[in-house]
């Protein structure tokens, strides 16, 4: 009879609006199973995170829900005891969070809850994710002594790898992936190759307001706004293009919403055709499956079109993009800067026209994902051994 194996996934979700943390909340557990099984371990997850209003897309039968809140923080019955009660702790830091860039409230969640699993003395380990930036004294100490407690520091790109070095020299570091390429989809790829090309557009909220509203807190060189609809305009003329244009955010509230920029788009083109909004990210990622071609602004849109094969073009806000892509050796990415829109625009088509190289460079990284897929699964394996010799 397997060993029962108690894990937290601290700072995952089951219900974010945000598609990307729920794909690697799927995805990490879909790995997790694996190792744990082979290992005849059965895992009983409990997910760590903030409340969410969105409704659940994962089942009470696969983790229990421990919401975060200043409350359950401050009880002695709250996340203190839920810590002491596991047997490990996977903490991915919802993708990108583990940086001083957000509100210092925010950090202080993220690392508050570190410092007090291992005042628990309960193993903890980082699970892929992007680390920093950190720019700013108290919070590089701080994640120094976070990460030094670990039991090992598992970034998902050379940027983090690098900035791990340099906070915390002391900590067992190591590259792997991002665990969403694991997301499990039902494979829809049979809908490709018809008459008329499926092309995706993923309309990122984020980028369409920040470009609309002239702050353009990221930097971004091209008008994101404009150049989705000089996009989007060109296709609808084409006969041999079928339009969709999608979400993978949306939240309760206008900020950070895709829904009211695809909503914007399909009043504007009404031959596109507006996709409904995802119940959860397999559903998101199993749609996307069935396209020919995506552009998108949401990084885990990216990756659900990687990891099934369809080709993608991401247009880059933040370093997370470039770090992770280009541990894969995939360039066809829309950078920050080094485009103005006119050239943004010509840079979409042309690799729209080139997408079967597109798609090769895919494949290709496909077996590079497998082999930094396996450095996390052998750092699990070592964790899982060290918790069930001290059974």
């Amino acid at each position: 009879m397997a060993e029962t194996i108690d894990i937290g996934l601290l700072w995952h979700s089951a219900s974010s609006g945000n598609l990307g943390v729920g794909a690697l909340t799927i995805g990490n557990m879909a790995i997790v199973r694996q190792v744990a099984r082979e290992m005849n371990l059965e895992p009983r997850f409990v997910i760590m995170g903030m409340r969410d209003s969105r409704p659940v897309y994962i089942g009470a039968d696969e983790a229990e829900i421990f919401v975060i809140s200043s409350r359950s923080m401050l009880s002695p019955s709250g996340f203190w005891k839920v810590a002491g009660e596991m047997d490990c702790v996977l903490d991915i830091g919802a993708g990108d969070s583990f940086a001083d860039i957000y509100a210092p409230w925010r950090f202080g969640f993220i690392w508050l809850t570190k410092m007090m699993t291992l005042a628990q003395r309960t193993p903890l380990l980082l699970s892929p994710q992007t680390i920093g930036p950190f720019t700013r004294f108290p919070f590089i100490q701080a994640a120094r002594m976070a990460m030094n407690g670990a039991e090992a520091v598992v970034v998902r790109d050379r940027l983090s790898l690098e900035a791990v070095g340099r906070i915390a020299p002391k900590a067992q570091t190591m590259l792997a992936v991002d665990v969403a390429f694991a997301l499990p989809f039902e494979d829809q790829s049979h809908k490709r190759g018809g008459a008329r090309k499926r092309v995706g557009v993923n309309v990122s909220g984020l980028l369409f307001d920040e470009a609309v509203s002239g702050r353009n807190k990221f930097g971004l060189q091209s008008n994101y706004a404009e150049l989705t609809r000089r996009f989007v305009a060109d296709l609808v003329q084409r006969p041999d293009v079928e339009v969709h244009l999608l979400t993978h955010t949306a939240t309760a509230g206008p900020v950070d919403n895709d829904g009211g920029a695809v909503d914007l788009m399909a009043a504007e083109f009404p031959t596109a055709i507006r996709v409904p909004d995802f119940k959860g990210p397999a559903e998101a990622k199993s749609y996307i499956s069935g396209l020919d071609f995506l552009v998108a602004g949401r990084m885990h849109a990216c990756v659900a079109a990687f990891s099934a094969g369809t080709p993608v073009v991401p247009i880059a806000y933040s370093r997370k993009f470039v770090g992770l892509f280009g541990l894969l050796d995939y360039q066809w990415i829309l950078p920050e800067t080094g485009m103005d829109t006119d050239q943004a625009l010509a840079f979409l088509h042309a690799c729209l026209d080139r997408s079967p190289e597109l798609a090769a460079d895919v494949q290709a990284g496909l077996s590079k994902v497998e082999s930094y897929t396996e450095v996390y699964r052998d750092q699990l394996r070592k964790l899982f051994r060290k918790v069930s010799a001290a059974k």
